[in-house]
């Protein structure tokens, strides 16, 4: 990759490398130190060159720490000069659309234009009973929700409610003088198909393979094109896990041993059905991350990232290092990579 971690695309397009960071929750350390952790790492991303650092929002789970992804963003975005800084995602089932879509407007303003902002539907988790938004805005209200955020950042002077969230029209201050630049978290069709009617661009998620997220983005490109979109024009984000270590075997052997650890945080969802959470064989579950991203000697990651760079529209790969949950070893990940990986020949 050239200058600030840029490659070129399946299309000629330009695909930049960001950090993803979750601010995750190990066995003998602190919540406080999971969230000093991820904000040391999005400061390290900057000095290594990296385009931007997205922040993950979850509630109630040690999987990540981090409840509020704009919260962190504007403290991050603040601590930085050139990154640009997104979430991923902030979760729409259980936000209002103004408030986010005014945070979102801020942001942009007072960071000169480096906020990005990635939304997502969500899961069927108690968080929808616990901000009394109910499980009715997880399974239908994704909708009406990005309708109503999508016409606060349209630059409008005014704007009024729909039928599920009624309200008279009221001012938007802060306007936004520019685009803030949106994505949409998708692993389902139905997500897909949303993003695509509105021309917004995907953020496909750590579990798909290659395939899966080739078609995800056809199918995309269909609806899109129905919609009067030039897909072709819109720069999807992909999430990759990522460690570099001398050997293949080294590295899957690092991610085998310590990100189960991590992974059991997704245990910890209480689902509205009463249902199990997470993966039924998180080392199973590993295994498979392990076979499908940048894992292994710098040879091999190099590889797996043209690969994922060759995705037909994507223009943003997200890596996720924090792997191990050592501070110091995602540290030197995020060097080695930038060095070895993105910039090695």
């Amino acid at each position: 990759m050239t200058a600030d971690h840029h490659a070129a695309g399946s299309s000629g397009g330009q695909v930049q490398a960001h950090l993803f960071l979750l601010a995750g929750h190990r066995a003998g350390g602190s919540h406080a130190e999971a969230l000093a952790d991820a904000h040391r790492f999005g400061l390290a991303a900057e000095a290594a060159g990296y385009a931007g650092v997205w922040i993950a929002e979850h509630h109630f789970i040690s999987y990540g720490v981090c409840p509020s992804a704009t919260a962190f963003a504007a403290h991050l975005l603040g601590a930085t000069r050139r990154i640009a800084v997104g979430t991923a995602a902030c979760v729409l089932s259980v936000r209002h659309p103004v408030g986010l879509a005014e945070e979102a407007v801020l942001l942009d303003e007072l960071s000169g234009g480096r906020f990005r902002l990635g939304v997502a539907r969500g899961g069927p988790w108690v968080d929808v009973e616990v901000f009394g938004t109910g499980e009715d805005r997880y399974t239908h209200g994704m909708a009406d929700a990005l309708e109503i955020l999508l016409r606060w950042l349209s630059g409008a002077a005014t704007v009024a409610g729909n039928p599920r969230f009624p309200f008279r029209p009221v001012q938007v201050v802060p306007r936004p003088r520019r685009p803030v630049p949106t994505w949409v978290a998708a692993t389902s069709p139905a997500t897909v198909d949303l993003a695509a009617r509105h021309g917004l661009p995907l953020l496909l998620g750590l579990h798909a393979d290659l395939d899966e997220k080739r078609s995800l983005l056809a199918r995309y490109g269909r609806v899109a094109a129905a919609h009067g979109h030039d897909s072709s024009q819109v720069p999807h984000g992909s999430v990759h896990l990522a460690h570099v270590e001398d050997t293949d075997t080294a590295a899957a052997r690092a991610v085998r041993d310590e990100l189960p650890g991590l992974l059991a945080g997704t245990r910890e969802y209480v689902r509205l059905d009463g249902g199990r959470a997470g993966p039924p064989d998180v080392d199973a579950y590993v295994g498979r991350l392990v076979a499908l991203h940048p894992v292994g000697s710098p040879h091999r990651c190099r590889a797996a990232v043209a690969a994922a760079a060759a995705l037909p529209g994507v223009r943003h790969l997200l890596f996720l290092v924090e792997a191990t949950g050592d501070r110091a070893t995602t540290l030197r990940t995020i060097d080695r990579f930038s060095s070895e990986v993105l910039h090695g020949r």
